[in-house]
């Protein structure tokens, strides 16, 4: 394993704003997944899965620990069937097209998300009325922290909106779906119309998505634009003028201008609506990484 020492990573992630991690590896072996291990638990470091970084916004400070993300011995896709087969590394846009040209159903709304399988398990991503839930039947697990592996299936990973029970030493090295049949027209047609939605309504720039989760039977983008926020600026961070829900950070900008502007965001929506926003973008090396409310 390649390990290196004060990598900025906060270009890895799709903010590309954000300092150095003390130790980055890239894992690409099942020998790197042992090294990991034993450098996890001999060290007792703390540890953050790197994935694609699109859900991520790392401290200008920096990750205090050993930053990892799987390499391309990872990202294999296996289809047999209705069974897709797919390394942690995997991109979903890549599954989503191939398994559509297989012909098979259930994985289109991934098209438009730029994440990795792993990352996408982690926080059961989804969208276009579907998730990772809807398909997945079960993950092959590595924990750092423990040594643990193996198998771990769909049911006992406490999935839920935007929420599962990986924790952050946890990696996820492959993940199993159970797709439908269906025709390779209708499938392509599909994400052919996924991705002229997000085309049309959501931005492009430095961004990591969907900053905050919806509350039940509302939107965070109509509550931040209801709350005055489009446009937003603080520092080189913007509400976007697109969707009011993403945040783009400037070329060359500041993650902690982001999640500035995240905190601001958050107390005029509280002080307009009543209701505190949770973050749904991954905050690293923050003092406060929930935004929990002081006092």
């Amino acid at each position: 394993m390649n390990l290196e020492r004060n990598v900025p990573i906060g270009p890895l992630t799709t903010y590309r704003v954000g300092g150095p991690a003390a130790l980055f590896a890239v894992i690409d072996t099942e020998d790197d997944l042992v090294t990991a291990v034993d450098l996890v638990r001999s060290e007792r470091m703390p540890v953050l899965v790197v994935g694609k970084g699109s859900n991520l916004l790392v401290a200008d400070a920096g990750f205090d620990g050993l930053a990892i993300t799987l390499g391309d011995g990872f990202g294999d896709v296996v289809i047999d069937g209705t069974t897709v087969a797919a390394g942690g590394a995997a991109s979903l846009p890549v599954v989503a097209r191939r398994t559509a040209s297989a012909g098979l159903t259930g994985f289109e709304w991934a098209v438009g998300v730029p994440g990795s399988i792993g990352g996408a398990v982690r926080m059961n991503a989804g969208g276009h009325g579907s998730d990772m839930a809807a398909t997945l039947t079960r993950v092959r697990v590595v924990d750092l922290a423990s040594g643990d592996d193996g198998w771990i299936a769909t049911d006992a990973l406490d999935l839920a909106y935007r929420h599962s029970a990986i924790g952050p030493a946890q990696v996820v090295v492959r993940a199993e779906l159970h797709l439908g049949h269906g025709h390779v027209a209708g499938a392509e047609a599909t994400i052919g119309s996924i991705v002229r939605w997000r085309r049309a309504n959501q931005p492009g720039g430095q961004n990591a998505g969907s900053v905050f989760t919806n509350p039940l039977d509302d939107s965070a983008g109509r509550l931040i634009d209801a709350a005055g926020c489009r446009g937003l600026r603080h520092g080189t961070a913007v509400v976007s003028d697109k969707h009011a829900n993403f945040f783009i950070a400037d070329e060359g900008g500041r993650a902690d201008d982001v999640v500035a502007l995240m905190y601001e965001v958050r107390q005029r929506v509280h002080d307009v609506h009543g209701i505190w926003l949770e973050p749904e973008t991954r905050l690293i090396g923050f003092p406060n990484p929930r935004l929990e409310v002081e006092g």
